[in-house]
Order: C-alpha cells, then sequence, then structure tokens
C-alpha cells in the first residue's frame, strides 16, 4: 500500500518557523514515528508533502527524511511562484518530485503572480507534479491559468467541496475536467471539507465522482497523516477504512502512485515491518 500524502514534523531538531500555525505534540511526527507508523500498517512507501503549518517554506525537516529514509519516500516541495527561480533548485535534491501550491492558504491570486507560468512550465520540462490544493469554486477560478500543456497535476483531498452545493458546483465540475484530461486526485481528507461528524459520509457522493472522472488509474490514496489540525478526531486506522469503503481497497491504488510519483515495485518495508506483515498473513 502506498500512501501519497503525509508530513513529517521534527519541532525538536527543527524548531517550527514564526507566523505559521504551530501543531501541537499530537499533531507531530518525527521520521522515526512516521517510520514505525507505515510499518505498522504495512504501508511501502509514502510522499512527504512539506506542511504549511510549522514549516511554510522551510525544507530542512523534509531533506533531512529524504536523506535519511531512501527510497521508501518521496517529497513535494512548496515554493511560491514569486520565489520559484531562486527555489526549483529544490527539485534537484534526491526524492523530491515536484511543488505544491496551496490557495486554501495563500488565495487563488497566488496562481495568478507573472512567475507562476514560469513555475507551471518549469515543472513539465522537468517532468515533475504539481500539487494543487483548493477548495470551494477556486480551481474553477485557476483552470484557465494552467494552460493547454501543463505538467502532470494532482488534486489534494477531493478538490476540498462544499457538500452542501452538489456535483455540479463549479470547483468540483472543474476537478471532474481535469480527470477527463489525464490529471490525477487524492481519494483522501474527507474530514477536511465534510459537513457531517465522522465516518463522513456526505463525502461518499464525490468520491464516487472522481473515481468515474480520473479512473482507478488517476486516483491515489492518501492518509494526511499526522492529521495536522484533527488529530484528536482521525487515526490512520480510520484513514484506511475511508479507503475501503471508496475502493474496497487503497492498494487497488498502488499502480497509479508509482505511475504519479515514480516508485519502484519492489516494498520497502523496514526489517520490523516485514515481520509484521508475515505475521499478519
Amino acid at each position: 500500500m502506498i500512501d501519497c500524502h503525509t508530513h513529517v514534523l521534527d519541532p525538536d531538531r527543527f524548531p517550527f518557523t514564526a507566523d505559521t500555525y504551530r501543531p501541537h505534540a499530537g499533531e507531530c511526527g518525527n521520521l522515526e514515528q512516521f517510520l514505525a507508523t507505515l510499518d505498522r500498517h504495512q504501508v511501502s512507501h509514502a510522499v512527504v508533502v512539506q506542511p504549511t503549518s510549522g514549516y511554510d517554506r522551510d525544507h530542512r525537516c523534509l531533506l533531512d527524511a529524504l536523506q535519511r529514509a531512501g527510497n521508501r519516500i518521496c517529497g513535494i516541495a512548496r515554493i511560491l511562484p514569486q520565489d520559484a527561480r531562486d527555489s526549483i533548485g529544490l527539485l534537484d535534491v534526491r526524492g523530491m518530485r515536484g511543488v505544491r501550491i496551496d490557495p486554501v492558504k495563500d488565495g487563488a491570486q497566488v496562481c495568478r503572480h507573472p512567475d507562476f507560468a514560469w513555475l507551471r512550465d518549469a515543472l513539465r520540462e522537468r517532468g515533475a507534479v504539481l500539487q494543487l490544493q483548493c477548495e470551494g469554486d477556486q480551481l474553477a477560478e485557476l483552470l484557465p491559468l494552467l494552460g493547454g500543456d501543463p505538467p502532470r497535476i494532482v488534486i489534494d483531498h477531493c478538490g476540498r467541496p462544499d457538500p452542501a452545493r452538489g456535483l455540479s458546483q463549479p470547483g468540483f465540475a472543474a476537478t471532474l475536467e481535469l480527470g477527463r484530461r489525464g490529471h490525477f486526485v487524492k481519494l483522501s481528507g474527507p474530514f477536511r471539507f465534510s459537513r457531517e461528524p465522522f465516518p463522513h459520509a456526505d463525502a461518499d457522493p464525490y468520491v464516487s465522482a472522481l473515481v468515474d472522472a480520473f479512473s482507478a488509474q488517476r486516483c491515489v490514496w492518501a492518509s494526511d497523516w499526522p492529521f495536522l489540525r484533527f488529530a484528536d478526531a482521525i487515526g490512520y486506522d480510520d484513514a484506511i477504512a475511508f479507503g475501503r469503503r471508496w475502493v474496497g481497497d487503497p492498494d487497488r491504488l498502488d499502480a497509479a502512485a508509482r505511475t504519479l510519483f515514480g516508485f519502484d515495485d519492489a516494498p520497502a518495508l523496514s526489517a520490523a515491518g516485514r515481520a509484521g506483515a508475515r505475521a499478519a498473513r
């Protein structure tokens, strides 16, 4: 099983930056805790996304994780368009696969910066991924800015639609359009947009529409560990249960994850994780 959206937060070794949301202890997990969590759930590989919370554009914790965890993980950087020409070298680090743009945090105007087109084209030329976190109707506003020949795009957390507005709301319609164009979506984070309590069943019609539009070949599963801002309400087992409810078993989507992020087919469990997997058989 491959987890396509996680974070590593290690404030003991890498203190949080100023002017960001400062996660409490229950929302953090260092690399050792992270790998132990993957082992415990027999997750072979994972994508570690640079978190806006805690670190914003300070990549030291992510770069350390990439160096120490080897091919088991890959990384997604956080680069603002106005910094892109100076920061694009982050993608030369082994294991770095792309860049996350976050209109939820930065506003839709982040993609209207003159250098967004430069960053978009640089990602395409490098074969890198453009990861977008949008909510509501933001993606409908941004769709024309993606151009006619964008890089591979993956949409975070089902596009974060408003469940009260139906499948035809403009932002979700734009998400489905990207599916028809051959891009990718993360089936993850229903707690980030649901209006119902756990188990967030109002997300299900949206996930079903995503699977229809993107197909299992372009949907990936993700936990969103360690569940920033929701750590008191969601656990890893819950995230796996969401995937099972939606697609039968999250590992059905591993081929799409390998296509998008370039993982090889070899299992990457630690020795402890391999022992646990054998015991579970």
